[in-house]
């Protein structure tokens, strides 16, 4: 028994036909949508791609603008299927090329699906990749005199500046690092050298922060040096200061931002595939009611349109059949070709008459 089957009547048709057509060309819009979202991510991954440690992030919006492209191809062609189909002649030369490419639809909307769930799966790798950038960058934002690295002051600066944040976890992480550089070091002073002398790595390590992680919001001037030193300011107290730095972390503040902008792509992208799947099931749906027409000469006549021509056990029945002959058909021919090489290899007897 046919799955999802269908009586059509030429009305019916036409109006199938028509309402496909303009879906189509609704989906051809929803792919240069999904294509600009991938473009637009991938653009904000780049503006930060010094504060991330590989590539892998931009597998996203990779595969976002591969799909929207092919989104496009794909309902484009459709578009011009379902227009030709309102015409018997010009329908026949479709025919032959339906059920490959609905097949290679089939396949397509997996691979939108796929994408979707990636969106909504990123946030792990993402995180690590800016943990670890950052970490990297934050070593490197003293050396504005080393070709390569002089930009990454800037970076780091506009970055806490532009996202509230300050250091990778939190504002501590400064305090582990030398941000200061050498060259802005006092080294005849006692108190450098003593720091320089207590450290094991000779790194000039002080309870300071970088001007971008002060928060304008506080009423007294910013303390970004002997932060955790209560007796070095008046009316102070490093634990209770809220308003003085930025607490939150700027690999929090970036994956918060990234993952919400990839949610919101992944629900997108999952309602652009249930768009797709309605229009690749209304595809098949005309295809088979049109091939069921019993007289093509009286296009008036009913016919019936299926999604399957069997029950989906069926289906998967015949298609495990289907895989189970291939695989004997290749064991059969792996067992002659041993057979022949067996055969080749034998040395004939030779019987010698005296």
């Amino acid at each position: 028994m046919a799955l999802l089957k269908v009586k059509f009547s030429q009305k019916k048709r036409v109006k199938l036909a028509q309402g496909l057509w303009l879906m189509n060309w609704f989906s051809v819009f929803a792919g240069i949508l999904v294509f600009s979202m991938g473009l637009f991510l991938k653009i904000e991954l780049r503006k930060r791609s010094e504060v991330m440690d590989n590539s892998e992030s931009h597998f996203v919006p990779n595969s976002l603008i591969l799909m929207g492209i092919l989104s496009c191809a794909f309902n484009g062609f459709a578009g011009k299927i379902c227009y030709d189909s309102l015409d018997p002649a010009k329908f026949a030369k479709w025919k032959p090329l339906l059920k490959p490419y609905l097949a290679l639809c089939f396949f397509f909307n997996i691979l939108i699906f796929f994408v979707a769930l990636i969106c909504f799966l990123m946030r792990g790798s993402l995180e690590s990749t800016l943990a670890q950038g950052l970490k990297n960058g934050m070593k490197f934002y003293r050396d504005t005199d080393t070709p390569g690295r002089c930009f990454m002051k800037k970076t780091i600066d506009m970055l806490q500046i532009e996202f509230k944040c300050c250091g990778n976890n939190g504002f501590k992480d400064w305090f582990e690092i030398q941000w200061i550089s050498n060259r802005y070091l006092d080294f005849s002073s006692k108190e450098v050298k003593d720091r320089i002398k207590s450290n094991v790595d000779g790194r000039y390590l002080v309870d300071g922060v970088p001007f971008s992680c002060c928060n304008p919001s506080s009423p007294r001037p910013c303390i970004q040096y002997q932060v955790t030193n209560n007796s070095a300011h008046y009316s102070y107290d490093y634990q209770t200061e809220e308003l003085n730095l930025w607490r939150r972390g700027c690999r929090e503040a970036l994956l918060h931002y990234y993952s919400s902008m990839m949610s919101s792509m992944g629900a997108v992208v999952l309602l652009v595939w249930l768009f797709e799947t309605s229009v690749m099931v209304g595809l098949r749906l005309l295809h088979t009611s049109l091939e069921s027409i019993a007289n093509p000469e009286d296009p008036e006549c009913e016919s019936e349109g299926w999604i399957l021509e069997n029950s989906l056990k069926d289906t998967l029945k015949y298609a495990l059949e289907s895989l189970k002959k291939i695989g004997k058909f290749n064991q059969v021919e792996a067992d002659a070709e041993g057979g022949e090489g067996e055969e080749g290899g034998k040395t004939p007897a030779i019987t010698t008459v005296s």
